[in-house]
């Protein structure tokens, strides 16, 4: 048997959607040029550039309307131009017409990208310098720029993508979206919106968090007949769906309250009482034993919608060690606030941080390193506002880069986190992180957060280990909201 086998025939090779698949691992640019420069080494004559052409026409020819318009191909002047030529050359083999615009200097082209060039004009195609006017296409198909944008887009691709944007033919971005960071999800100055977006190799982080969902629409993955063991180990994955190691045991009929834990939440202080309640309500919706809120405001004695609720002083709700603690919805920033902070740091059980507890860390940096010093991990789930005190940074500069973000701050208080948002982003200590492929901007509102929380403690407090709870309640949060 040789040493490097033949790869599979690239017919074999299938176009997957990707919410299809479990727990997919995510790329990184670098980890993408990387298995493009081994793949060539060992196969130097079996192209992945022919290979990732060939899918994009075929799911293009499958995406096209049936207007009877051409096909707009544009292409970059790297590898994802020659991705698109070869879709382009292998659409019109089926028939189409082709439209094929690109400002690319054929003479500086990468190797691969340079043969598409010959080989699409060999067939018979030719390049055109604009778009043209006037003229309606059956599908447009996006290769100006792939993982490799490093600046901002302006002059005649920006324009073309505002152009393309305002189209009604669907829109099919090869690997990324032309502009959007492939790594952090964030614009490089315009970018394309695409219906569907094709990607290679595997998922790459940005196509799932920041912008990166308004850009890259429906997401199909196609590797290309690379097997899996040739991808680097990434410590990243996508979370599109629960895996078994997200799933409590199922409970015995013989069983009683104790065995599910007791959540213990405190907050709701005067003006906030239902950022408490909502938590509280989310722990017992999501199977825990009972829960207890400890409220500030002290007029609470009970919840009329939900009198399975217990009530107690904050103060001697931490003193009775619950299965699990979260200190934060409705808890303000108040003295008396920052004293139950304190108290429930020492507590000895798991700990769930949010909301006002994450403020008065930002401010406390002594009450900050208690954090990292517990011996039970503690979990925070803050929002780019948040995480943008924790860290001492704009908002602006978290959403820049969302995993990094999160890694710095699972690092900084040896903590699981999970920093929300569009794609949220969870990180556990030692770096090991996913982005939550559920939700939308129907979460966008108050009250969203202190949910999760009472989800996320409900979970631990029923036994299940605080990583996976995390990614569950994160999850589940979001697929419970969809419309």
């Amino acid at each position: 048997m040789p040493k490097h086998p033949i790869p599979p025939d690239p017919d074999a090779a299938t176009t997957v959607a990707v919410l299809s698949l479990v727990s997919p691992p995510l790329l990184t640019a670098a980890d993408a040029r990387a298995v493009d420069r081994r793949w060539a080494n060992l196969h130097p004559d079996i192209s992945l550039m022919e290979r990732a052409g060939a899918a994009a026409a075929d799911l293009a020819g499958v995406l096209a309307n049936e207007s009877g318009g051409p096909a707009l191909v544009l292409a970059g002047p790297g590898n994802n131009g020659g991705d698109a030529l070869v879709a382009a050359r292998r659409l019109m083999a089926q028939g189409f017409r082709v439209t094929a615009v690109s400002r690319a200097d054929p003479a500086r082209l990468p190797p691969d990208a340079a043969r598409a060039w010959a080989a699409w004009h060999e067939s018979g195609g030719t390049i055109l310098a604009d778009i043209p006017h006037a003229q309606s296409f059956s599908i447009v198909i996006d290769g100006l720029f792939g993982v490799g944008l490093q600046r901002d887009v302006t002059g005649a691709e920006a324009r073309w993508m505002t152009e393309v944007n305002a189209m009604g033919c669907p829109k099919l971005a090869l690997d990324v979206p032309s502009g959007l960071d492939s790594d952090s999800g964030c614009l490089r100055g315009s970018a394309l919106r695409a219906d569907h977006t094709l990607t290679f190799l595997g998922l790459k982080p940005g196509l799932l968090t920041a912008d990166g969902p308004d850009c890259a629409g429906t997401l199909h993955l196609d590797t290309l007949g690379v097997d899996s063991a040739d991808l680097p180990a990434t410590p990243g994955i996508a979370l599109t769906r629960l895996e078994p190691r997200h799933r409590l045991p199922p409970r015995a009929r013989n069983s009683h309250k104790g065995l599910f834990g007791h959540v213990g939440i405190i907050g709701a202080a005067p003006g906030m009482v239902g950022a408490g309640l909502i938590a509280g309500r989310a722990a017992l919706q999501q199977g825990a034993g009972s829960v207890t809120v400890g409220a500030l405001d002290e007029r609470i004695v009970v919840d009329p919608f939900e009198p399975q609720l217990m009530f107690a002083t904050p103060e001697s709700l931490v003193e009775t060690h619950p299965s699990v603690l979260a200190i934060g919805p409705g808890l303000g920033q108040s003295p008396r606030a920052h004293a139950l902070l304190k108290a429930a740091l020492a507590a000895p059980c798991p700990l769930v941080l949010d909301a006002d507890a994450l403020n008065l860390l930002a401010n406390d940096p002594q009450l900050a390193e208690r954090v990292s010093g517990r011996s039970d991990l503690a979990l925070l789930t803050p929002h780019p506002g948040e995480a943008a005190r924790l860290l001492g940074a704009t908002v602006a500069e978290i959403q820049a880069n969302r995993v990094g973000a999160a890694q710095h701050l699972s690092a900084r208080f040896g903590a699981h986190v999970a920093l929300k948002g569009a794609g949220t982003v969870i990180v556990h200590p030692g770096g090991r992180y996913a982005i939550n492929t559920s939700g939308g901007p129907w979460l966008a509102q108050a009250g969203s957060g202190d949910r999760l929380t009472g989800m996320v403690a409900a979970l631990i407090g029923q036994g299940m280990d605080a990583a996976n709870a995390l990614e569950a309640a994160v999850w589940l949060h979001g697929a419970a909201a969809a419309p």
